[in-house]
C-alpha cells in the first residue's frame, strides 16, 4: 500500500503529480492488461456485461474489466434519447455544514493541502425545500457527447479529446473538460430532441440527491472507502467506465456522485443563507460556476457531499456533468 500523501502547500500552487500526491516513479493502479485472467467475459452479451459492471459482490478489477469490454461493445446502460433517470422525492432537508464542525474537516484533511477558507463555504447549515425531481443515475459520458456534437455541430471539442478524436475506447466513461456552458447547451438539445424538460441540477438538488439529506458525509456514509469510489487515493488515476463502483451509490441509488468527475450544477456560487461571502483560489476570477462530487484527480475530501469546489485553470480538474429533469 503506498503511503498517505502529505501535501506541504496549497495543491493549486503545486504541479500535477504534486498535488496528485504521486512519487516520480511509475504508478500503476490495475493491471498492466486490464483484461487479463478475465477471457470469460469475452463470451458474455453486454448485458450480462453491466450486470457484472455493477455487482458489489465482484472485486473491482473484474468491473472494470466488465466495463472496459461494455466501451467497446457497446454498452446498454447508455440509452441516449431515454436515460437511465432516477425519481427523488420531495422534502424539506437540512444542507451545509455548522460553523463549529469547519475546523474538524480540515483537520481531517489538512494532509492535502485543504485550507479553512474552502471548508467555510459549505457553511451554515441551512433549510431547503426541494420538489420532487429526477436524476441521471450516471454521469454524461463520452458516447453521448459525441451524439450530441455530430447532430448540433457544435465546435467546442472536450480538451480531454486529444487532438480532437473521440475516444472510442472509453465510450462509457464520463465526458470532462467541458465547460458549464457546454453542459447547459447539451441539456437543451437534449430536451428540444425528447420533448422532456433536461437541465442541469440545482446545488441543492444536487446534495440532497448525493446524501439523502441526512447529513452523511458521503454518499454510502461518513468513511471513505478504497472501493466506494474513483479519486487520487485508491482509482487507477483516470475516468473509469460509470457505474463500477455500486459500494459507492447516494442514498437514491444513483451512482458516481462520488469521485470519477465533477459534476457542474445549475448555480454560480453564492454564501448560503446566513453565511458569508468566501474570498479563495476559484473567486479570484469573480463569479464561477460551482461543480460538485470530486473526480479521479482529487482527494477524498472534494468527493464530500456537502463538499463546494468550481473550476481552476489547471489540467487535474476533471469537470463534467449529469442531467436532471422536472417533473
Amino acid at each position: 500500500m503506498s503511503p498517505r500523501p502529505v501535501l506541504r502547500a496549497n495543491p493549486n500552487t503545486l504541479s500535477d503529480r504534486e498535488a496528485m500526491g504521486l512519487p516520480d516513479d511509475l504508478v500503476e493502479r490495475v493491471a498492466e492488461l486490464p483484461l487479463a485472467g478475465h477471457d470469460d467475459l469475452l463470451a458474455r452479451a453486454p448485458g450480462e456485461l453491466a450486470v457484472l459492471a455493477e455487482d458489489a459482490g465482484q472485486p473491482f478489477d473484474r468491473r472494470y474489466a466488465a466495463g472496459t469490454l461494455l466501451g467497446l461493445r457497446g454498452d446498454p446502460r447508455i440509452r441516449f434519447d431515454d436515460p437511465a433517470m432516477v425519481e427523488v422525492p420531495a422534502a424539506t432537508v437540512r444542507l451545509g455544514l455548522a460553523p463549529e464542525d469547519v475546523g474538524e474537516v480540515v483537520r481531517r484533511w489538512e494532509h492535502v493541502g485543504v485550507l479553512h477558507s474552502w471548508i467555510a463555504k459549505e457553511t451554515p447549515v441551512h433549510e431547503a425545500r426541494i420538489e420532487r425531481f429526477r436524476v441521471m443515475r450516471y454521469p454524461v459520458t463520452n458516447h453521448e457527447y459525441r451524439r450530441f456534437l455530430v447532430e448540433t455541430g457544435h465546435p467546442v471539442l472536450p480538451r480531454a479529446w486529444r487532438f480532437g478524436a473521440y475516444p472510442h475506447h472509453l465510450s462509457n466513461h464520463p465526458v470532462w473538460t467541458v465547460s458549464p456552458e457546454e453542459a447547459e447547451a447539451y441539456a437543451r438539445w437534449l430536451g428540444e430532441r425528447t420533448g422532456r424538460p433536461f437541465r442541469l441540477l440545482t446545488e441543492a438538488e444536487w446534495e440532497y440527491a448525493a446524501g439523502g439529506g441526512d447529513g452523511r458525509t458521503f454518499p454510502w456514509g461518513d468513511e471513505i472507502g478504497a472501493d466506494h469510489a474513483n479519486t487520487v487515493e485508491h482509482g487507477p488515476l483516470s475516468t473509469t467506465p460509470v457505474g463500477i463502483y455500486p459500494a459507492g451509490a447516494s442514498p437514491f441509488g444513483v451512482l458516481d456522485m462520488a469521485g470519477n468527475v465533477e459534476e457542474f450544477v445549475a448555480d454560480d456560487y453564492r454564501p448560503y443563507p446566513g453565511g458569508e461571502h468566501v474570498l479563495d483560489d476559484l473567486a479570484d476570477g469573480g463569479r464561477y460556476r460551482v461543480a460538485r462530487g470530486g473526480s479521479f484527480t482529487r482527494f477524498g475530501d472534494l468527493a464530500r457531499c456537502r463538499r463546494r469546489h468550481g473550476w481552476y485553470s489547471r489540467e487535474i480538474y476533471a469537470m463534467g456533468f449529469r442531467l436532471g429533469e422536472s417533473v
